[in-house]
Parts: C-alpha cells; structure tokens; sequence
C-alpha cells in the first residue's frame, strides 16, 4: 500500500516504442486500475480534470511534457550526490564526530552525516538536547573541516507545551490544523499530544520558512522533513481524520477537509522547508528530503522509499521503486541502503551499496535498534565492497551532476528503466534488476547465491561495452556504456569538496557502428545560483574514427566560464573491458592511435581473462546472518497465522509483528494489508511501536471491530504462542 506518496500519473508504452501520459489532476483519495489491457481507470470520489501527454516518438519526451505542467527538480548542491550516513539515531556530537573521523580513517568516500530525532531537546523542532548535541555550531564546523555537510530532521509534529516557543508562537498566529469544532487537532507524535502547521496557508508557510530561516545559522546544511503525511501514532489510520479541517488559500482550493489535502501535506511542508532555507542564505541552494510527496513535490525536495526491511525482496523492490519515482518525474530519490528495519546480512549490506551507489540519491540508513550498519560493520569483505562501490559514485558524479543539470532545466530523467534505451522491445520492459543512468547501463544480481557475474545480461539493440575501473566483484554491478556515447569522469576523491575545476579530466568513450561517439560534462559552483547567469561552463566532446586514428575534440561549449589548464585522460573501449589509453589537454585534440584488427583482438581476450581472474580472487562476502548480535529482538523471518476462536490473523514478525491479513472465518469476511476500516477510522487500546525491536510486558489488547462480521470483538489475552505476545498490532518476541 502506498504509504507516503501519491503520483495520479500513469506513462503508458504502445506497443511500437511511442509513449503517452496520463495525469489526474486530483489531490483525493485516488485508485488507478490498469487491470484491463490498453484501459486506465482512474477511481477518485470527486469530479477532477484528466489530463493527457502525447503520444510522443519516446517516453522522455512525455516525460520532458510532463515537466512543463509539474515542474522540474531543482538544482541540487553538488555535494549532495556524494554518499551520507545516516542511523536513528547517533545519540550524541562525541558519536557523531566518531563516525566522521571512521570514514576519513578508511578511505572510505561519504559527504554528509545526518542527525535522526534523538539530537533535539525531548523531540521538540526547533531545539538541541543540551546534554547531547549542546554546541551544534561546532559539531558543524568540526564536519565541515573533515569535508562532511550536516542534515539536520524536522517533522510536523509540534510539541503541545505552553512556553516552548513554536508552540507560543504558532498558537499566537491561530497556524494550526483544526478538528470539525474548530478547536486545534492534537495528535500523538514523537514528543506525546502534538499540533499540526497548517501548511495549505501562505501565511503558515511564511511562519514556518521564517523559523528555518532562523535554524539554519545553527550549522545546518540541508533539512529532513520526515513523518509530514502527516504521520500520527495510536491510531489505525496513522494520520490525522479525514475530517478534519484546513483553512487553505484560495488558488489550492479554499477550506476544505483533510481528504482534499492529505496527500499535499508532505508537499507543501517541503515547499516552506525550501523556501526557509533560501531565505537564509540565497547563495547557497536548499536540500531538502521528504518522505511524504504529492506529483511535483520534486521542485522543493528529494524524497527516499521510507521505512523499508533489511531483506533480499526489500533490496530487489528498491530498484523498481527508484525508477517508478523517476517516471513520474521525481528524479531525486533512493532507498535506505542496507534496509531500515532489522538487521542486515553482510552479504545482503554490500550487494545493496554496491546497487545504492549507482542511484540519484545515496544513503545508509537504519533504525536505533538494529546493529551498526556503516560500511565497516559487517567485516572487512563487506567494507571492502562498499569502500570500492562508493569509489566508483564519486568517479561518476561529474555525470550525474550533468544528468540533474538537464533533469533541472529539461525535465528529463536521470535514472530510467533499460527498455528506455529501447522501447519496441517488449522483453526489455520485464527487467527490474538493471537501470540507465543516460548512456549508462547498470546490470546487479539481487539474488542472495548469484553474483553479478553469473547474471545472464539482456542487452539492449547496438553496441554495449563493459568496463570497470578494475574493481570488478561479484557483489558489485556490471558497468556497460552504450556505443556512440561519451561520459565524464573525475577522480575517486572522499567527498565532493575535494574535487577542483583543475583536476584531470577522464572520459570514456564507446564507439557506435559508424565510428563516432558523443557526451557532454556540466561544471560550475556546485552551489549558487551563478548557473543561471551563465556562470557555468558546459562541454560537448565528439569522438569520430578516421582511418587508423580516433579523435576526441570539444564540439561546442555554452557558458562563460573560461576553460581550465587541465589535462585530459581518454579511455577508449573496445570490448570485454578492454580500453586504450590516451593523454592531451582538454580544450585540444586527443589522437589515439588504433591497433590492427589483430591486436584488438588479443586486448580483448587477455582483458576478459584478467577479469575472470579478478572475480574468481575476490574476497567473497561472508554469507552469515549477522557479524555482531542483534542491539534488538531477535524475530523470526518466517510468517505465522494465529487463531483466536472465529479469527484468525496472519503475521509476519520481521517487520515488526505486523498484520497483514485477518480473517473472520464464521463469514469469510477478510481485511488486507494491516488495514481495518470501519467509517473509515479505528482506534485501539494498547500501546504501538513504529518498528521491530521495541517491547515491554505483555498487557491484554482488546480490538473492537464494531459491526464488522458477526458484530464481534477480539480479545487477545496472554502470551499468543511460545514466547510470542500481541502488543496492539505488532507482534513481538520475549
């Protein structure tokens, strides 16, 4: 069930490669059934207008139209593509500076450290523990001398506390969510009884950007907006009532109940969010993540899949996940890599940072109770993998950042699904376990006992050449780049900020049928707004075969920046990871000179031994539960019904005990995905955990399912079944 987001956007393939969209112009409750073929039915409880894109000859250009109406991503910060580490949370600055100083120690690349809730003053915005977090001006500066950035966590939820001074002040300026009798909502968040801004008004959103604004001196580098469905504890629902009401402005639809913008809520927080940011610094651009999102919430902010399992399904559901977010024209996204609840496998972590490093948007990140789950916690095999796998991002960033550059002023995606690179063949359309970055073809292996290696490679039409950078593993992807394409590199550097407009330039090149290539880098600031004034410099590279000889030269140029004295490395590949070497300025000519027929050949062969061989000499991961026993409980991965008298409830306990289906077995009725409707509300006795891990003695749950079935109640009383007991609707282990 989606949790977070809503994206009423269907982008549809014809059978010949033409694309066509679809768009709901709706911020209800929305159901789209695509179980008929050729027939998308739109199911909303309001009239809405339908708006549709094309058909164009190719799906990223219904993309590109839908970015005329929904608007682009913005331009992120440069660093904000290098890797960031996250955890709920790291307790204290002391543990904080210590994961910063383990990063630099081990060579390992990563830009940005987070801080989870735990670093405010009894969960409350706005404020710092004074224990833990007393001085965060100079754990900034202590970050930013190691060349880390620090994001800092906001959520709606505000503490409803008399002399806390967003409290004062929101109550002062009437900012709050209101129930039916016009009273201020309070619902249960993090800090216990909470209130909600009222972000569908400019003026609460000026309220709320002028407090940023304010937090931002701080030493705050970007802002996480989490839990904004908005989220709220002990109730069925985990929102607010659908009832209740927002005192919107007039152009977002006026005073209308929460239904009409629920899923807007996430949105327009990032969008103050943002705004507050840039108030506070207009030379710097915002970052911003947001978990909760509306079609067009990528003008303020990146988003990433939620609370997702450390489990093989999770890590293979992530890629799919990423490219449906990218085709409804929100590029910036990715999973928490490792998986956030439970306890990753060693295995498991490096495969998925291997796949994590190759997305838009790159985290780490994990729940309090799990194990450590940085790149070093799982054995000197795993950290291995990941120090290489996080290399091989930083190598690339000079063609992401190219990639956002045009997502942001064209509309089109950074990360696409492999038929992209080939629409009329159906076939491609199946694969979930490879993805595009432009010319890039990324190729992994979800699957726990086959490497990426072993994988059998559906290719698209034309020529594909793989190549490494002699890191080749089988936990880690297989790198393909598609002929007539050329892609910028730079050096493996440990964060963005170490990167120089005079470093030596790297690009790869592949030749396409008729020997000719072409690609373009995108450099400026890597912040500031100087871009849009022309303060950039944007290369187009041509290579083209001519006789014996391949030259590389600069086609064109846009921007008024004035080219560096750089040098200029060329990596021309031939097949089977084979590649020649060659050297020049850029801005000049680079002549390679190429090998008979023959001696191509014999590159070929000795380069696809050499890779055979580093594959087989690699240091597999150790294919173990857990290096170290879980900080948590210890849940069993396999799913259980139980049976209390006419019910009976199927469980999976890896996720938190959570229900996922209940039956009633007198009349058959049955409720799915852990969701019990009754006039659309419930609420139930016993205290609720967000995730596994967290218990306390076992209390009787008494559940009330009013008329549903025979119109009867469940009682769950004592221990369920051998060390099992229900709390509420997790299930947990004594």
């Amino acid at each position: 069930m989606p949790l977070y987001q809503s994206h009423p956007w269907v982008l549809a393939i014809l059978p010949n490669g033409e694309a066509l969209g679809v768009l709901a112009d709706t911020t209800q409750r929305c159901e789209i059934d695509l179980r008929k073929e050729s027939i998308i039915q739109f199911i909303a409880s309001a009239s809405y207008p339908v708006i549709t894109f094309g058909p164009f000859a190719s799906p990223t250009a219904v993309l590109k139209s839908l970015s005329h109406a929904i608007g682009t991503v913005f331009m992120p910060p440069k660093w904000a593509l290098g890797y960031q580490q996250c955890r709920w949370s790291y307790d204290s600055d002391k543990r904080v500076r210590e994961i910063a100083k383990t990063f630099r120690k081990k060579g390992i690349p990563c830009d940005v450290i987070w801080m989870d809730i735990d670093y405010m003053d009894a969960f409350r915005c706005f404020t710092f523990d004074q224990e833990r977090f007393p001085d965060p001006q100079s754990l900034a500066k202590d970050l930013h001398d190691m060349g880390f950035k620090a994001t800092w966590m906001l959520d709606p939820g505000i503490k409803c506390e008399e002399g806390y001074f967003v409290y004062d002040s929101g109550s002062k300026s009437d900012v709050w969510v209101q129930r039916e009798d016009g009273r201020p909502f309070i619902g249960e968040v993090w800090p216990g009884p909470c209130v909600f801004p009222d972000f569908t008004q400019s003026k609460v959103r000026s309220w709320w950007a002028s407090l940023v604004k304010d937090f931002i001196p701080n030493g705050i580098d970007g802002i996480w907006n989490d839990m904004n469905e908005p989220a709220v504890l002990k109730v069925a629902t985990k929102t607010m009532p659908e009832s209740n009401i927002h005192r919107g402005d007039d152009e977002l639809g006026g005073c209308q109940e929460h239904s009409y913008y629920h899923n807007v809520f996430g949105m327009l927080m990032a969008r103050s969010t943002f705004e507050g940011m840039k108030l506070a610094n207009e030379n710097k651009r915002p970052f911003v993540l947001t978990r909760a999102g509306f079609i067009g919430s990528q003008k303020y902010a990146a988003t990433w899949t939620g609370d997702n399992i450390s489990n093989w399904e999770h890590l293979r559901m992530s890629i799919s996940m990423v490219l449906q977010l990218g085709l409804s024209g929100q590029p910036f996204a990715g999973p928490d890599i490792g998986g956030f609840v439970g306890n990753a496998t060693p295995k498991l972590f490096g495969r998925w940072m291997g796949i994590g490093a190759m997305f838009p948007f790159c985290r780490g990140h994990s729940e309090k109770d799990s194990s450590d789950h940085e790149p070093w916690s799982f054995g000197y095999e795993c950290e291995e993998v990941c120090r290489r796998a996080l290399k091989r991002r930083y190598r690339l960033i000079p063609h992401l950042y190219t990639l956002f550059y045009y997502a942001h002023i064209m509309g089109t995606p950074v990360m696409t699904p492999t038929f992209f690179a080939d629409p009329t063949n159906p076939s491609l359309r199946t694969i979930e376990n490879s993805f595009l970055l432009g010319p890039l073809l990324v190729y992994a292996s979800t699957i726990p006992d086959q490497g990426t290696d072993e994988l059998q490679h559906e290719l698209p039409k034309g020529i594909w050449l793989r190549f490494d950078f002699d890191d080749s593993h089988p936990d880690l992807p297989t790198l393909y780049l598609q002929g007539g394409s050329i892609i910028p590199l730079g050096p493996p550097h440990q964060h963005v900020g170490e990167a120089k407009f005079s470093d030596y330039l790297t690009v790869v090149v592949a030749l396409d049928e008729n020997g000719q290539a072409k690609g373009v880098l995108f450099e400026d600031d890597g912040d500031g707004y100087e871009f849009t004034k022309g303060g950039y410099l944007l290369t187009h590279y041509v290579a083209e075969s001519r006789n014996s000889v391949v030259i590389v030269r600069v086609s064109e140029i846009e921007g008024s920046w004035k080219r560096p004295k750089r040098r200029l490395q060329v990596l021309l590949l031939l097949g089977g990871g084979a590649m020649i070497e060659a050297w020049g300025m850029d801005g000049g000519f680079v002549i390679i000179w190429m090998p008979s027929k023959l001696n191509i050949s014999e590159l070929v062969s000795t380069s696809e031994k050499q890779y055979r061989s580093r594959l087989e000499s690699s240091k597999h991961i150790l294919d173990v539960e857990a290096i170290s026993r879980p900080k948590g409980a210890e849940l069993s991965r396999i799913p259980i019904e139980l049976k209390c008298g006419d019910w009976i409830v199927k469980i999976v306990p890896w996720i938190g005990g959570r229900i996922i289906s209940m039956g009633h077995l007198p009349s058959g009725t049955q409720w799915l995905q852990s969701r019990i409707e009754i006039d659309g509300y419930e609420e139930y006795s016993g205290t609720e955990y967000p995730s596994a891990g967290c218990y306390e003695e076992y209390k009787i749950v008494e559940r009330d399912f009013g008329h549903a079935g025979e119109n009867e109640s469940l009682i769950l009383e004592g221990d369920i079944g051998g060390d099992w007991f229900l709390n509420g609707r997790y299930l947990f282990k004594r």
